[in-house]
């Protein structure tokens, strides 16, 4: 299943996400809201916001991928790590 705001409400774009096997779930442009969209859209806006606080991320310094991947991975251990000492 792929969440959407009304920016992608587009036929064009329903199409080729169930052309690719997925279930889209994508707001109409006009309708009241309430579709309950925004329930989960805020964590994965959320976790970017946490891995732009580590600045080597925010700004990709690295030409290689490698490397850029290997910060990424890093980063998501720390912020792992602090949510499990919060709930320890």
């Amino acid at each position: 299943m792929v969440l959407g705001d009304r920016g992608y409400d587009h036929d064009k774009y329903r199409r080729l996400v169930w052309g690719l096997g997925i279930k889209p779930v994508i707001a109409r442009r006009g309708v009241p809201h309430g579709s309950g969209l925004g329930v989960h859209r805020w964590v994965v806006e959320r976790s970017i916001a946490w891995l732009h606080g580590f600045r080597r991320l925010r700004v990709r310094w690295e030409r290689r991928d490698d490397i850029h991947e290997a910060f990424l991975g890093l980063a998501t251990c720390l912020i792992t790590h602090r949510h499990v000492q919060r709930l320890c």
